[in-house]
């Protein structure tokens, strides 16, 4: 198992660097990133992709595939967030939420199938979030988006189980991150009040949860969503 060739999308900062972080601690020897700048942590490969770009994202898996060999685990991370009312969001803050959010990650799984189908080996691991099943205002946009991934995890699994693919949807709620930091006190402790386990969750305790979702003993786990939200969204 560690010998598979892991991908993690976004994984220079926030909950993809933490996941990263977590296959290499796991014992995994080929990690891969995809940065549009910067590095993913010790032990992991960073090559420069935007999943904006067909192109360039074809590009970045030539060269892992050079290097490490077909990708088996994909980690589909990278996303934005351009949050605004609805009656204030413009046509492209919603439009470009959706190309990096939902079209992004289709481009990437279209080109990291192929491998997995080679293989009839594959995890598809989709990071929405607790907003795609709950709901926020202000986000239209990114909750359209990680709602998307729900049917598109269970339509991967439909369409590509035979071959040994499992794909599954993690959703986290509020992390521990540099963006939550900067929250205002008062609003921290508000949305706290609103999470049954009273606390944000620390970006490892999602990596933890991905990582166990790539191993063996998930093998038969598939079209899943797998909530890390303290309890926020209560099953949604």
């Amino acid at each position: 198992m560690s010998e598979r060739v892991v991908l993690v999308t976004g994984g220079n900062r926030g909950i993809g660097f933490a996941i990263a972080e977590e296959f290499v601690r796991a014992g995994y020897s080929k990690v891969a990133v995809t940065v549009r700048s910067g590095e993913g942590p010790a032990g992991t490969t960073a090559f420069k992709a935007d999943v904006t770009d067909a192109a360039s994202l074809d590009a970045a898996f030539t060269e892992i595939e050079a290097a490490l060999g077909p990708v088996e685990i994909l980690v589909a991370n990278a996303g934005i967030t351009r949050d605004t009312l609805l009656m204030r969001m413009s046509d492209e803050q919603f439009e470009e939420v959706v190309n990096t959010n939902l079209n992004g990650v289709f481009r990437v799984l279209r080109r990291a199938t192929m491998g997995m189908i080679k293989k009839k080996h594959g995890r598809v691991i989709l990071i929405g979030s607790v907003v795609g099943l709950l709901g926020s205002a202000g986000q239209v946009n990114y909750s359209a988006t990680k709602s998307a991934l729900v049917g598109m995890a269970r339509s991967i699994t439909r369409e590509l189980g035979s071959r040994g693919i499992t794909a599954n949807v993690v959703a986290p709620g509020f992390i521990d991150t540099d963006m939550t930091s900067a929250l205002p006190e008062d609003l921290i402790a508000d949305y706290k009040k609103k999470i049954p386990a009273g606390r944000f969750a620390s970006p490892s305790e999602v990596a933890k949860v991905v990582t166990w979702l790539a191993s063996d003993d998930a093998a038969y786990i598939s079209g899943a969503v797998i909530p890390v939200d303290g309890g926020l969204g209560m099953g949604h």
